[in-house]
């Protein structure tokens, strides 16, 4: 379990070695570390090189003798945060270089004047996201039918963020949802998350997919077919909005 740990951290195999190796016998030359691990002397000064690197392992003098010392395991975390970081500004440098070159990458997809697919298509959890994250740049209110259970079991831990995203936007939402314990857990943060609900009747007038109707286009999503399309059509989001518009001014807005 430790090992395989390890290897989610991206150490290699002789480095997960000489660390634990360090962690049970404390402090020993790197002679001992050899004999313990099996590997030979030279590697192990370059191994504990780099694991002093990651601030997981210091060195010392004693005598003519140096020292390898196994730091406390809790820096395995600290670790982490710098590689978080390190993560974060190099994502924030990739940005930066894409956003610069935006016009070249848009000029190139206009290059022979064809226009881009009216129809998009999304698969599996992160192709799901991407197509979400299309309506967070709507510049009109989003008009939606959803299950909010069957969307929170779909992607687990997206939506909190997503409503965040939405209302940082200043993106509106009116929704038409099933009755369920969920839908109605979720419309009380209704004012914070810039959302109108509004109920289909109790029985059996439900649904598991999902519609997003926003400025020319429909998101449409099935949850457990885990695929999501986006339509771009003002003549059909027009016919939808009509559709949905005249369902809103029916239903209770309690």
């Amino acid at each position: 379990m430790i090992n395989s740990v390890l290897k989610q951290l991206n150490f290699s195999e002789k480095e997960s070695a000489v660390y634990l190796s360090l962690l049970e016998i404390g402090s020993e030359k790197a002679n001992e570390i050899s004999k313990k691990t099996g590997l030979n002397r030279t590697t192990v000064y370059d191994i504990c090189e780099t694991l002093m690197q990651k601030g997981l392992i210091s060195k010392y003098k004693k005598g003519a003798g140096t020292y390898f010392n196994a730091l406390d395991p809790k820096h395995l975390l600290t670790y982490l945060d710098r590689e978080k970081e390190e993560k974060i500004k190099e994502i924030d440098k990739q940005k930066s270089k894409v956003s610069d070159l935006l016009p070249q990458f848009i000029s190139l997809q206009n290059i022979y004047g064809k226009t881009k697919p009216r129809v998009q298509f999304f698969e599996g959890d992160k192709g799901m996201r991407e197509a979400y994250e299309d309506t967070v740049k709507s510049k009109e209110i989003i008009r939606g039918y959803a299950n909010v259970q069957t969307m929170h079991e779909g992607l687990p831990n997206f939506f909190p963020e997503y409503y965040k995203r939405r209302t940082a936007n200043k993106v509106f939402a009116r929704a038409i949802v099933p009755r369920n314990k969920m839908s109605i857990e979720r419309s009380l943060h209704n004012q914070e998350e810039m959302r109108d609900t509004r109920f289909l009747p109790e029985g059996e007038m439900t649904f598991s997919p999902e519609v997003n109707i926003y400025d020319n286009k429909m998101l449409i999503a099935s949850w457990k077919e885990k695929i999501a399309i986006i339509i771009e059509s003002k003549e059909l989001a027009d016919l939808q909005k009509l559709v949905f518009d005249l369902l809103w001014g029916v239903l209770p807005s309690k």
